[in-house]
């Protein structure tokens, strides 16, 4: 302590600089929290990554309901495909085997 200076400058300056220690830990506390919160989140996202495939299962459910109707639909234009061809075949039969 200098004896020079009055006693209110020495504290309000040590006061002062005790402020800027602890701005300074202040700010490299929250880079660093900032730098590990970014970590985590790298190593949380893809668990949200898999909750939004959940999501597109629903979706590829609704998918895969329309495209079972379109299949049903085609199937039914198979099976009357298959008969025609197959009454078409006995008829080819029975004439063969009426020679």
């Amino acid at each position: 302590m200098n004896d020079d200076t009055p006693i209110l400058e020495q504290v309000t300056d040590a006061v002062g600089g005790a402020v800027d220690a602890t701005k300074d830990a202040a700010k490299t506390v929250a880079k660093k929290v900032k730098k590990a919160a970014k970590k985590v989140a790298k190593k949380v996202t893809p668990a949200k990554k898999k909750k939004a495939a959940k999501k597109s299962k629903k979706a590829a459910a609704k998918k895969y309901g329309k495209k079972a109707s379109k299949k049903a639909k085609k199937a039914t234009k198979k099976t009357a495909k298959k008969a025609a061809k197959k009454v078409t075949k006995k008829k080819k039969k029975a004439k063969k085997s009426k020679r």
